[in-house]
């Protein structure tokens, strides 16, 4: 059984969100305010957090700031803002993604189905043989779920991760965006430049030394972006 955190200053959202949830069979934990939801997540073994932005105490902007200094649950922020730059700031701060009041119940659970089951597959629950994928000196073992740059660890959150991987065992071809959200959301790519772009940039800033400059992961202007293949 999975551990939902749902954090809304909202409580007839959060009582919404439980009933739909729990129909799934999910065990739902239930936070307020940005600090209640930090205190949850400290206590319990929570797998996905669904949080609101605007909230007394502590935001969920700011929350989701904290948690991603230490934790890579997968983070789906709701907010009644449907802006991209709303969006894009979720995502900047380490969100996997968004969802805008209101929200159909039903693309919410296959939001959350979603998310739960790349985290698993991060996780330890699916043991596979050890599959190393390497370019250069960035090193992606699918078995450990790590990556390392010069030997050195890297740190993404799941969503960072399925994209790298994804073009490193691809190394040396281009996808478009469309083509990196469809075979990563699993879903069909409407409206997803920003989404992407911001995930690459996140990775980009952390497996190179000069994200300007990018050795590794590098945009093929007007087709996409690939990750070099080298030797």
């Amino acid at each position: 059984m999975y551990n939902i955190l749902v954090c809304d200053d909202d409580k007839e959202i959060v009582e919404a969100i439980e009933i739909y949830l729990s129909q799934e069979g999910y065990h739902i934990f239930k936070a307020y305010d940005g600090m209640e939801a930090l205190e949850v997540l400290k206590k319990n073994d929570i797998h996905l957090l669904l949080i609101d932005v605007m909230m007394p105490k502590l935001d969920g902007i700011r929350a989701t700031m904290k948690i991603r200094e230490y934790s890579g649950i997968p983070i789906i922020i709701l907010s009644a803002k449907s802006e991209d730059v709303d969006k894009i700031l979720g995502l900047n701060i380490g969100a996997d993604d968004y969802v805008t009041k209101p929200f159909n119940p039903l693309e919410l659970t296959a939001r959350v189905k979603s998310q739960l089951r790349r985290y698993t597959q991060l996780g330890t629950m699916n043991v596979e043989s050890e599959t190393v994928f390497r370019t250069g000196d960035l090193c992606v073992n699918d078995d450990e779920k790590t990556v390392t740059v010069d030997g050195e660890p890297v740190k993404l959150t799941p969503m960072e991760y399925n994209i790298l991987r994804f073009l490193v065992i691809n190394a040396g071809r281009v996808f478009s965006i469309e083509q990196i959200y469809e075979n990563i959301w699993n879903e069909e790519a409407i409206g997803v430049e920003n989404t992407v772009a911001v995930h690459i940039r996140h990775i980009r800033e952390k497996i190179e030394i000069d994200p300007k400059n990018p050795r590794y992961l590098k945009v093929v202007w007007g087709l996409g972006y690939k990750v070099e293949k080298i030797g």
